[in-house]
């Protein structure tokens, strides 16, 4: 064997201490926040960051949709109209209208963890408070207060997780995110079932008849205050929010916090002394100005509605219109009819179509609301775990096909399943239809969630998301009262006007910039 000369040997220990002293370099170098991110690598911290954010969304979709599952047996003791019942699910998303906007602006402003944790509480304390509501107006109004909660709590997750997230991987990480809300979808469907039915769980007290569904309503806020608290105790600010404000100690050790957890194995620190922060030009700029407190209060307001401008002026006007029109379009298809599918599936359960035999519908009201008809809330949760397919499909191919193709192309398919179910004739084929919209309309929502994250700076993210999120409160407010008025009297108007706001919004969803894969700015 040939003796290594000391010329042979030269090369390899120079090429080693350069290595060292790149690391050192890269040690001592300050990083951007996409730089950052990478080095702080992807593993335990963002599975871990993915149960509890995706538990907080799936409390959302429980507080949400818990009182279409309650409609057809608490219609009876609140002496519900059809109208009634479009109010009463239409209350939340009043709610979550105005918190959608004022959490979004706090969140951009104070941080996204305060808020969280916040509205968290707020949903799930003024939500189990509504199971000891004696009429229908109190329930009402209680309910509209759980829906300022769960406005805050929707537009500021997606901000907070995707903050977290390296680029590569974002699109898949939102979208496995959103499918909590599948997995909220089926849990409340779940304890539907499991619950409304058993009336033996009632009791009767002199001031309250304490019905199963009230006891389901109870149960609902569970996962919102067990949110509220996880994030109290234990998940860090987002760092892109801290690097925003400055806090560059803080982001730092957050980020040594996430490399620590995905590199358990390693003995090297995070591999890098500091982070480029911005300037504090425009924090001098807007701090408040000294003077009348009304001229305070005017700078105040000012600021808050300044997001809006900001939206709507330059280059972010064109994408602003389109997601404005899109989230009108599939909050009113989506929430019009999805908050209706359990009352439309007792209405066909002597068969034939919910819209088929307008006077079996129009008596329906007068329909005794005990014994708890099972079938109801089994065909309700079937409908839900339809989710799954479509939350595999956009986990899988997000991130190659981008949020754009498959946002337009998932409306177009849920606007035809939507007419489909006005053409049907039967109770099965319903059901069938029933699942394949589920499926299909969920990718809408996915790719949405993506989409919205993606587009907009760090500054107006968790605004934006709140401002549209709050357009498209109104259209669910606008669905559900459609629904209610008209259900009785011709239920194929408002699912032709499904079909058709969906349909616009797929077209709509073409005009949007592709966004696959992109950095956070």
């Amino acid at each position: 064997m040939p003796r290594r000369t000391h010329e042979d040997t030269e090369p390899l220990l120079s090429s080693t201490y350069i290595d060292e002293e790149d690391v050192q370099a890269s040690s001592r170098k300050k990083l951007s926040y996409e730089e950052a991110v990478e080095k702080a690598g992807f593993g335990l911290f963002h599975w871990l960051l993915l149960v509890v954010c995706g538990w907080a969304n799936a409390s959302d979709a429980v507080e949400i949709l818990c009182v279409s599952f309650l409609l057809p047996t608490a219609r009876c003791d609140l002496h519900l109209t059809s109208a009634d019942m479009g109010l009463l699910t239409a209350s939340i998303f009043l709610g979550m209208m105005v918190g959608g906007y004022v959490w979004g602006y706090l969140a951009d402003r104070r941080g996204r963890r305060s808020v969280l944790v916040i509205s968290l509480a707020v949903n799930g304390t003024f939500g189990a408070v509504a199971s000891l509501a004696p009429s229908f107006w109190l329930f009402l109004l209680l309910r509209f207060f759980s829906g300022v909660g769960v406005g805050g709590s929707i537009p500021v997750i997606f901000s907070y997780f995707s903050e977290f997230q390296p680029r590569l991987r974002r699109g898949a990480m939102i979208s496995a995110l959103a499918a909590f809300w599948m997995a909220g979808n089926i849990l409340a469907a779940g304890v539907a079932w499991l619950v409304i039915p058993r009336t033996y769980l009632s009791a009767h007290w002199g001031w309250l008849d304490f019905q199963s569904w009230r006891l389901f309503v109870v149960l609902c806020s569970v996962p919102s205050l067990s949110s509220a608290l996880i994030f109290r105790l234990f998940m860090p600010e987002s760092p892109k929010f801290l690097m925003e404000a400055g806090r560059e100690t803080e982001a730092l050790s957050v980020f040594q916090k996430m490399f620590k957890l995905n590199n358990r194995c390693a003995k090297k620190p995070f591999p890098a002394a500091g982070l480029m922060i911005r300037s504090k030009d425009d924090e001098v700029k807007n701090r408040p100005t000294s003077g009348s407190r009304c001229q305070r209060l005017s700078h105040q307001l000012k600021q808050a509605l300044d997001p809006i401008k900001q939206l709507f002026a330059g280059p972010l006007a064109s994408r602003s219109v389109v997601l404005l029109v899109i989230f009108f379009c599939i909050s009113f298809g989506y929430y019009g009819l999805w908050m209706w599918f359990p009352e439309l599936f007792k209405r066909a359960e002597d068969g034939g179509s919910p819209c088929a035999n307008m006077s079996r519908v129009q008596s329906s009201e007068n329909q005794s609301c005990y014994p708890v008809q099972t079938a109801v809330y089994m065909e309700g949760f079937v409908t839900a775990a339809s989710n799954l397919p479509g939350n595999i499909f956009t986990i899988l191919l997000m991130d190659r096909i981008g949020g754009k193709i498959l946002l337009s192309v998932s409306l177009l398919l849920s606007s035809l399943s939507v007419f489909v179910i006005y053409v049907v004739k039967t109770k099965t084929q319903s059901l069938i239809v029933s699942c394949v919209f589920s499926g299909v309309s969920v990718i809408s929502w996915n790719a949405l969630d993506v989409v919205g994250t993606e587009l907009y700076p760090t500054q107006l993210r968790s605004s934006a998301l709140g401002v549209f999120t709050g357009v498209g409160r109104v259209a669910a407010i606008m669905g559900n009262v459609v629904f209610g008025q008209l259900v009785d009297s011709n239920c194929a108007v408002p699912l032709l006007m499904v079909s058709a706001l969906l349909l616009a919004g797929g077209l709509a969803a073409l005009r949007l910039p592709q966004t696959k894969q992109t950095e956070l700015t």
